[in-house]
C-alpha cells in the first residue's frame, strides 16, 4: 500500500466497533467480549497488532514500525523515509518519534536534526525491530503481554516504561523534527460514544487514577516525577557509556 507516496505495509487493529460499523480496512479484529466492550486502547492495541504479526511469522520481514493510534494527523510532506533515514545514520535509536508544534520538546531540536529524550508522547512511534526483539515477551505473544503491559489499560506512563527500557538495553529514544504530527483530540472530545469510550474528561480522571495504582503497584512510585526521573537515570547512563554521542543529548 501507499502512504503520503511511499511504499509500507498497513495494519489497521479494530477494536469495539459494533460489526456493522467495522473497518473494510481492519486487519485484525479484537472479537472477544472484553474488547468489544472496552476496546483496547493504545497498550493493548498495539501488543495485538504486533503479537499478530509474529504469530503469523510475518515480524521478520519488517525492519521498523510505526505505532499510530486512531487521532493522529500528520503535516504535509514526507513521513517514512526521513523517520527511516534517522534509523540509519543513529545505530542506537530503537524509538523515534516525529516533532509537533505542540510540544516544548520542538524548542530544543534543531531544525531538520534529531535529539534523544527521556520522555516523548505516544503519538506516533517508530520502533525498530532489533529494539522489540531486544525486550518483547515472545514466550506469551499476546495483546496483554508482548511490548507494553496491558493491565496498564489507559496507558498512563507506558511510553515512559518503554524509553526506560530502551535505554536500559543500551538503545536510545529520540525526536526528529524532519516530521511534523499532532493528536486530533477533537475525536475524543465530540465521538467518545462512537469510539466506545467515556467522554473526555472522565477518561482524563479514570487514566489518572487507575495509572497511579499500575504504577505503585508495579513499581512502588507514588508519583508520575519518581518514573520520570527512573527513566532518565538510565538515560543519563546511556551517555556514559556513548559519550560519543553526548551532542544528541538535551
Amino acid at each position: 500500500m501507499a502512504v503520503d507516496g511511499e511504499i509500507a505495509d498497513v495494519f489497521v487493529v479494530e477494536a469495539g466497533s459494533d460489526l456493522a460499523a467495522s473497518s473494510r480496512y481492519a486487519s485484525w479484529r479484537a472479537d472477544w467480549d472484553e474488547a468489544i466492550r472496552a476496546g483496547l486502547r493504545f497498550s493493548r492495541g498495539m501488543n495485538f497488532g504486533l503479537s499478530q504479526l509474529w504469530n503469523e511469522q510475518k515480524f521478520g520481514n519488517y525492519e521498523a514500525f510505526l505505532l499510530l493510534p486512531n487521532d493522529v494527523e500528520f503535516s504535509e510532506g514526507s513521513i517514512l523515509r526521513p523517520l527511516v533515514h534517522d534509523l540509519d545514520m543513529h545505530s542506537k535509536i530503537g524509538i523515534i518519534s516525529p516533532c509537533s508544534d505542540q510540544w516544548g520538546e520542538r524548542n530544543l531540536i534543531p531544525e531538520a536534526g534529531v535529539r534523544y529524550f527521556w520522555f516523548i508522547h505516544n503519538t506516533a512511534l517508530m520502533l525498530r525491530r532489533e529494539f522489540i526483539q531486544s525486550i518483547a515477551n515472545f514466550e506469551a505473544a499476546d495483546y496483554m503481554n508482548f511490548l507494553f503491559d496491558g493491565r496498564n489499560f489507559r496507558g498512563y506512563a507506558c511510553e515512559m516504561e518503554l524509553i526506560a527500557k530502551a535505554y536500559a538495553n543500551d538503545w536510545a529514544a529520540a525526536i526528529s523534527r524532519k516530521v511534523s504530527v499532532r493528536k486530533n483530540e477533537t475525536h475524543l472530545l465530540s465521538k467518545a460514544d462512537l469510539i466506545k469510550t467515556e467522554p473526555y474528561e472522565e477518561n482524563l480522571l479514570l487514566y489518572i487514577e487507575e495509572g497511579r495504582r499500575w504504577l505503585r503497584q508495579k513499581y512502588g512510585f507514588n508519583s508520575r516525577w519518581s518514573m520520570q526521573l527512573y527513566t532518565k537515570y538510565f538515560y543519563d547512563k546511556f551517555f556514559e557509556f556513548h559519550p560519543e554521542l553526548q551532542e544528541f543529548k538535551i
